[in-house]
């Protein structure tokens, strides 16, 4: 990741679930789990990188966006909530 832009910062379980651990990431990864995933779904089965490496779609998504620069940033669907 190159700092700037494309990085935002992740709560593992995600703050209105009570979490306050949180991890840099790349912005469009960020956005895709929240696309996919509910808050709560993320505090109760998703709150670790491998875990979430483990979810089908998200795992898709890495594959395909190891191949995009680290710079790259594009908009991406609204979450499902």
């Amino acid at each position: 990741m190159i700092e700037g832009a494309s990085v935002d910062r992740h709560h593992w379980i995600p703050k209105s679930q009570g979490g306050a651990e949180q991890a840099p990431m790349h912005r469009v990864c960020h956005k895709k789990i929240h696309a996919v995933l509910s808050e709560k779904e993320l505090a109760q089965a998703f709150s670790t990188p491998d875990a979430l490496r483990g979810h089908p779609e998200i795992a898709r998504f890495i594959r395909w966006v190891q191949r995009k620069p680290p710079e790259w940033n594009a908009r991406h669907a609204s979450p499902r909530r």
